[in-house]
């Protein structure tokens, strides 16, 4: 059983390493504010998580082009200390931008970079929310013709549905306006798909007692990926797709009434999530009587081609 426990540490110590408090988490997957940064990084809590929205620019003949779907995800960063955000757009042009407040000169300052192109400077835009409620950024930027001036950037319209965001240049007056590019993320907001996931393997878990049952052990060994290691008590470890399916195949003869697995929580970190909690069942042997058993397991989770299949899975009996 030692050796059985080891093999599970050595194999997944990322999966169970301790986490900064408030960077990104399996509950909180667009991580937490520090209470310790300034009360202004709650300016952009509104737009933590991620938005569905349209993405408008202006063609050279000054007309508005027809809209790119795209993603703006915000989240903290620096243990709840910053803002990361980045857009995800449908034709392949990304970009992302750091956000820091900073206490000295009471002002945010927004580091901006792109797919488009490899920069050794980022652009910086600075900037405050208004007493309307607006986010608005600045940087210097002259007109073609030469006249001095700012690109201004501008949040608004923010609540719990979504935002919307305006880029334009204004001179120094502020009096002269010209859009440039606009993008619309109200009603966009998407829900953190953390607890959809969660189900996702709580469904995975009931599949697999399903096919237990009905002893299809195709379907059970589906349920693995192809590298998979089986860690039952008092034998060595079963490695890969196609020998467990051989070690699940040797209990055949035994007929199995019921089986359930009963999580007792469930974390997800990307592409890996591992649950534990007390697993049951009844099963018949021949004219044997039923037998009535329990145990407490783990299992380490992989999501393989969008689905969830267990990497590791170990266990061990609970005697009455």
């Amino acid at each position: 059983m030692k050796t059985a426990f080891l093999s599970l540490l050595l194999l997944v110590p990322a999966l169970i390493l301790a986490q900064f408090d408030f960077d990104a988490s399996s509950e909180h997957p667009f991580g937490l504010p520090n209470p310790k940064a300034p009360k202004e990084l709650m300016d952009f809590a509104p737009l933590i998580g991620e938005c569905n929205c349209k993405s408008y620019s202006r063609n050279a003949d000054q007309t508005w082009a027809e809209p790119v779907d795209m993603i703006w995800r915000f989240k903290y960063i620096m243990n709840g200390m910053g803002i990361q955000d980045e857009t995800l757009k449908k034709d392949g042009t990304h970009s992302g931008s750091i956000r820091q407040f900073s206490q000295d000169s009471t002002r945010w300052y927004v580091h901006y970079y792109t797919s488009r192109a490899v920069s050794t400077r980022l652009s910086t835009w600075e900037g405050n929310k208004t007493e309307e409620g607006k986010i608005v950024l600045y940087r210097e930027q002259k007109a073609p013709n030469g006249t001095d001036g700012f690109y201004r950037l501008s949040f608004y319209d923010i609540d719990e549905k979504g935002f919307k965001w305006i880029g334009e240049w204004v001179d120094k007056t502020e009096s002269v306006v010209f859009p440039t590019w606009k993008i619309d993320c109200s009603n966009g907001k998407i829900p953190s798909s953390s607890s959809e996931e969660k189900d996702k393997i709580m469904a995975a878990s009931k599949s697999f007692s399903k096919a237990y049952i009905e002893q299809n052990f195709d379907a059970m060994a589906n349920i693995y990926t192809h590298d998979a290691k089986l860690i039952p008590l008092g034998i060595p470890i079963v490695e890969g797709r196609e020998a467990i399916k051989a070690r699940w195949e040797m209990g055949k003869a035994t007929k199995i009434l019921s089986h359930s697995m009963d999580a007792s929580e469930i974390n997800i970190i990307g592409d890996y999530a591992y649950d534990y909690g007390y697993y049951s069942g009844t099963s018949q042997k021949g004219n044997e009587p039923v037998a009535k058993w329990k145990g407490k397991y783990v299992v380490v989770w992989k999501k393989v081609a969008g689905s969830w299949k267990m990497y590791i899975d170990i266990w061990n009996r609970i005697k009455d």
